[in-house]
């Protein structure tokens, strides 16, 4: 999968603020979005002990979200945790995975905020700029903005706003489970994110592509290698 670059990774905190100013100016706000035969996932766990941390890609085909292909790497995370510039500290593993890629994902799903961000450039949106490619943010938790309650059932949903500006939607994917954030990575709008979001829902609270990111990210999905493509023949869950 092919990476552009756009800035070093070694800054300071207050640099990082700057280029996430920079860069929020470029993301695509209106759906670019074409015919999708693969989605991808992205996950990254927390770093152990020893400052460790293991990112994840998974691709998956449309609709049948059937399992193709698995990355991981696992290195020392450099950037310190500051809150709200969790692209810089997640980004490098992430980018060195998805490089590792044969297929090239069609639209990918990231378990972090894009618009939905104090400087409107949150992990989403920032990998979306690099890849040049359709992504949304499918966040666990709120970093910014309110919302009204959500309703309780599947496709219920209310909007992320932040002075006054819609930065997201909160979206129910699962009955009796607490909904997610979802918002603009990049070359997506918010009614596509949602829809797309859905699309990918097979019963659980995160969509197919994240959750499996997130298993292979926490060491509980395995591949075997076979044929010319890579990881295609045998997925487990450990």
């Amino acid at each position: 999968m092919k990476v552009h670059y756009l800035h070093d990774w070694e800054v300071t905190p207050e640099e990082a603020k700057e280029i996430q100013q920079k860069l929020a100016k470029h993301v695509v706000k209106e759906n670019k979005i074409d015919v999708v035969h693969t989605v991808a996932g992205v996950d990254m766990s927390a770093p152990d002990p020893r400052g460790v941390a293991r990112a994840a890609i998974v691709v998956l085909s449309y609709p049948e979200l059937a399992l193709l292909e698995s990355q991981v790497i696992e290195e020392e995370v450099k950037f310190p945790y500051v809150p709200g510039l969790l692209s810089f500290r997640e980004s490098p593993l992430i980018l060195a995975a998805s490089e590792k890629l044969s297929l090239t994902p069609d639209l990918i799903l990231v378990d972090g905020q894009g618009l939905a961000h104090p400087r409107r450039l949150g992990l989403a949106s920032h990998l979306g700029l690099i890849w040049d490619k359709p992504v949304i943010g499918c966040a666990k938790s709120r970093l910014c903005g309110y919302h009204q309650p959500v309703g309780p059932e599947v496709g219920d949903y209310a909007q992320l706003i932040e002075n006054g500006e819609v930065i997201g939607a909160v979206l129910r994917t699962k009955k009796d489970s607490s909904p997610l954030y979802i918002s603009i990575g990049h070359k997506v709008d918010l009614e596509s994110a949602l829809k797309w979001t859905l699309n990918c829902c097979r019963g659980y609270r995160l969509p197919e592509p994240t959750r499996l990111a997130h298993l292979a990210a926490g060491g509980r999905l395995k591949t075997q290698k076979s044929g010319e493509r890579g990881y295609q023949a045998k997925f487990e869950l450990l």
